[in-house]
């Protein structure tokens, strides 16, 4: 019993988000104050995504609509892959500066990172809304399924540019160790979503029922919820991070040097992010629109149990980050190898769940049998892997 409260006392200190020295002390306790708020926060970033998936799945287009929910959502995983790439070198560049005292430099190198994703959303946002309709077609969607979505992907890929700043805000709150404060953004932003999906999908009293636009009205407006939340605290910061507007100003050098640190990171993602959507073109062609929304529906559940897993190596780049500003590198190097048994056992939970509660899921995301079949083959297949 003492243990279980412990542990309890434990939770709520994480996510509080207090202060902390992740310099000295346990390095597991360290790594644990900080993925705890972390694997949260990426779970909470994988619910909108599932929350879209339960309510448009019992529309009566349901394989049109889960279709065009996952083909989107494989074409936003380029942002994914820009704004993960550019949020691990925005995390490591401002814990270093934590690490080394240098709280005002951390503070402005975090919003030299937040110009980078706004120049690079220019060239993704214009096109993304211009030729929706076009990319669902060459994802391999029907003509009959990209017309139905077309509206949902044009919001979605409009709205781009907010899930580039709650990436990356995100990212300069974890990298100063308030990995509490990111969650918040993020469980502020789904619970939000969550509120306005039933209610703007399937309307509700003098709100008319969207539909699938509903979802991606939802989806929008949950995150911008989420980027208020982000800058009230940026700009009224009580911990290590505060803005002013007169940092709102680029910095070639700095730009320079965090693109330099960010671009293996984007590059990595990016393949995977290639072969994701390689894959879902493969099944909408070769598999059709209920093949197609039968993947869609695993890849999306997937995802749900996948992403607290960057949670912890969000906590990696945190200490590590901090600890070589502090001139630790030994100590850096130890909180890499304590992460990363925390990720295994994590994943092994995660392998058999996923094998077990298959057939639960995929009958509670959607009302098509053939669809349910699919997806069911297809999680015990991914979580084999």
């Amino acid at each position: 019993m003492s243990r279980l409260a412990s542990w309890y006392k434990f939770t709520i200190r994480a996510l509080k988000g207090e202060p902390e020295d992740l310099t000295k002390g346990s390095i597991r306790a360290g790594v644990l104050l900080l993925a705890i708020p972390m694997m949260l926060e990426m779970a909470m970033e994988s619910v909108f995504a599932v929350v879209d998936l339960y309510f448009v799945g019992h529309l009566e287009h349901s394989s049109f609509a889960v279709q065009t929910v996952g083909l989107t959502e494989s074409v936003l995983a380029f942002v994914y892959s820009i704004a993960m790439g550019l949020s691990m070198a925005t995390t490591a560049i401002v814990a270093r500066r934590i690490g080394e005292n240098e709280p005002e430099k951390a503070s402005r190198s975090g919003i030299q990172a937040l110009f980078i994703g706004m120049g690079v959303n220019l060239f993704i946002a214009i096109p993304g809304i211009i030729y929706a309709e076009e990319i669902l077609m060459l994802m391999g969607s029907s003509a009959t399924s990209a017309a139905y979505g077309k509206t949902f992907t044009q919001i979605m890929m409009g709205s781009t540019f907010i899930i580039m700043l709650l990436f990356l805000i995100n990212a300069i709150f974890r990298g100063a160790g308030n990995a509490a404060m990111a969650m918040k953004s993020l469980w502020i932003s789904s619970i939000a979503n969550i509120i306005l999906c039933p209610i703007l999908i399937n309307g509700f009293g003098p709100v008319p029922a969207f539909g699938l636009v509903g979802a991606a009205l939802a989806t929008t407006i949950g995150r911008s919820f989420g980027v208020v939340y982000q800058f009230w605290h940026l700009f009224n910061g009580k911990h290590h991070i505060r803005v002013v507007l007169s940092y709102f100003k680029p910095d070639f050098a700095q730009i320079k040097a965090l693109v330099l640190v960010a671009y293996p990171a984007v590059f990595q993602f990016a393949i995977a992010s290639c072969s994701w959507t390689f894959l879902a073109n493969l099944v909408a062609t070769t598999g059709g629109d209920e093949g197609s929304a039968g993947y869609q529906t695993a890849m999306r559940l997937m995802m749900f149990f996948m992403l607290p897993a960057w949670g912890l190596s969000g906590a990696a780049a945190t200490l590590v980050g901090q600890n070589l500003g502090a001139k630790q590198v030994e100590r850096a190097e130890r909180s890499v190898y304590v992460t990363a048994k925390f990720n295994l056992i994590y994943m092994g939970a995660v392998m058999l769940i996923s094998m077990l509660l298959a057939p639960t899921l995929a009958h509670f995301f959607s009302n098509d049998s053939r669809v349910q079949e699919i997806s069911i083959q297809a999680m015990r297949i991914m979580a084999s892997g």
